[in-house]
């Protein structure tokens, strides 16, 4: 059931949950003409407003998701622009971040434009694209970053590949400086890593599969790290996943270099035991890792390293998964259990509320300037309903949106998105 567009709404008997400002508190919230108009513990209930009891849920600005794969344009069989819609509002999710690695990529303004007003039209989704690096994400020619910046881009990557060339990731750090962009890198040096499947190891090594080293991870950033300082760009790290990252981006971190990171849920609740005798809904990129490393990137979360938690989402159809494992597609789905994998940290990690709940939303918004992210007076009423201890079970086949390659098929959690908004309109709930 959604309320029409722009209706006048009051939600009543929520937590009033927004990390940017430290907000933490309960009261209700008013929504006028799609925007906040007033929130507080004492609000009266103007005329004509429709009222929404929230029983004490959590109310926080909807989540903001900075790595999501498209199944659209290219690859509509996987997933489309409307399918990734219906899956983000069931996971609270109100803005994405697109990845450009599409058919064909996105490295002509034409198509960043085109994106964004495909988001619109969803009325429940604002989709933001990241511009290619490189023409066709092919690492061998630099796009046009001024061009792809100018239409709307809100930084720069080759998605699911990485910047191989130190030249050319040299060169795309300092054309980018020049405007403020990221340059956001796949963080896997693609010489270790070709043909493998799973991390290097015993697990692998017992399954018969071909490893891919964790320095291939660390080997990237370290030199990335050290192509920011010397060109004073901005480098932002996409799903982190070992050990070694993480001390390398707190080192880069604490020497003033203008380095960031996030992670993806996968690498901080499973480890590489997951993928069990060949499952191929558990093979992604980067591989899971040992259990050492998931320690870690959960360590990394608490202590502030890692800046955002991004669902990593990469639709797949079940043909790309019903294959021996090695040949499978790599990638799962993670709109949906987003939030829900995070709240695992906090009830079983010690990892704070608001700080989980800032890395889904005002910290992720932060890094590329985006206006979400918070419940600020006067912003669109973007916002996630939230029970945090309602129990659940993921079921693979059953969940919103078309592609249905999660990782975590038949995981119990608690913490359960009761409704979504966008622009004051549920969209979800």
């Amino acid at each position: 059931m959604t309320n029409p567009p722009h209706s006048d709404l009051l939600l009543t008997h929520v937590r009033l949950l927004d990390p940017q400002s430290g907000l933490d508190q309960p009261g209700s919230l008013l929504v006028r003409d799609g925007r906040i108009a007033d929130f507080g513990p004492s609000l009266g209930r103007p005329d004509g407003v429709e009222e929404i009891d929230g029983d004490g849920c959590v109310l926080c600005p909807g989540l903001v998701d900075i790595r999501v794969g498209l199944g659209e344009p290219g690859h509509e069989y996987r997933e489309t622009i409307a399918s990734t819609a219906q899956a983000a509002a069931a996971g609270g999710i109100t803005t994405i971040i697109t990845l450009p690695d599409t058919r064909p990529s996105i490295d002509d303004p034409a198509l960043v434009h085109l994106l964004r007003s495909r988001g619109e039209e969803t009325g429940s989704l604002s989709i933001l694209p990241y511009g290619a690096v490189t023409r066709g994400c092919r690492g061998e020619e630099l796009a046009e970053l001024g061009l792809l910046h100018e239409a709307g881009a809100v930084a720069f990557t080759d998605g699911t590949s990485a910047i191989a060339s130190a030249r050319m990731m040299r060169l795309a750090l300092s054309y980018a400086r020049g405007f403020g962009a990221k340059i956001v890198q796949h963080p896997e040096d693609p010489s270790l890593a070709a043909g493998g499947a799973a991390t290097e190891g015993e697990l692998a090594t017992r399954l018969g599969l071909p490893g891919i080293s964790p320095a291939a991870e660390a080997i990237m950033i370290a030199r990335d790290i050290r192509l920011a300082a010397l060109t004073g760009g901005s480098v932002h790290f996409g799903h982190v996943s070992t050990a070694e990252a993480v001390s390398l981006i707190r080192r880069a971190k604490n020497e003033g270099i203008n380095v960031t990171c996030d992670t993806a849920p996968p690498y901080f609740d499973l480890n590489e035991t997951a993928i069990g005798e060949w499952r191929s809904y558990a093979k992604l990129s980067p591989p899971l890792r040992a259990e050492q490393d998931r320690l870690a990137i959960a360590a990394g979360l608490k202590d502030g390293t890692i800046d955002a938690i991004a669902s990593d989402h990469q639709p797949r159809d079940a043909d790309d998964k019903r294959v021996p494992f090695a040949q499978a597609s790599p990638g799962g789905v993670g709109l949906v259990t987003l939030l829900g994998i995070t709240l695992a940290q906090v009830h079983g990690n010690g990892l704070p509320l608001s700080q989980a709940i800032a890395m889904l939303t005002s910290r992720p918004a932060g890094l590329f300037g985006l206006e979400a992210g918070t419940l600020r007076q006067g912003a669109p009423a973007d916002l996630c309903l939230f029970h945090p201890e309602r129990a659940w079970q993921v079921e693979a086949g059953k969940m919103p949106g078309k592609a249905q390659n999660t990782p975590f098929d038949g995981r119990p959690l608690e913490g359960r998105v009761i409704g979504t908004w966008k622009a004051g309109r549920r969209v979800f709930g």
